[in-house]
């Protein structure tokens, strides 16, 4: 399944490497990023994928939660299929 993933809060070390460390343990694939700072606030996008026999959406946004907390993040998910289907309106 390929899903879309937002990530947005105040810049500090270490959002990416959080991030990307809890998708790996939880052997979801990045397949494209785009990040970007704007005073001070971090935003990042990111399309991933992952088997969604093992893993649904709320399970990897529960997942998040600790690096939201930890890293005071703001983390979102959900499939690609409603991603484009509400951003084509």
């Amino acid at each position: 399944m390929f899903a879309i993933m937002t990530v947005t809060g105040a810049d500090h070390t270490g959002i990416i490497a959080s991030v990307t460390t809890a998708l790996a343990e939880m052997d979801i694939n990045i397949l494209d990023v785009s990040q970007t700072i704007m005073d001070q606030f971090f935003t990042m996008i990111l399309r991933v994928e992952f088997d969604e026999t093992s893993l649904d959406i709320a399970r990897i946004q529960q997942a998040m939660e600790p690096v939201e907390k930890s890293q005071g993040l703001v983390i979102r998910i959900q499939s690609e299929a409603l991603f484009t289907a509400v951003n084509e309106i």
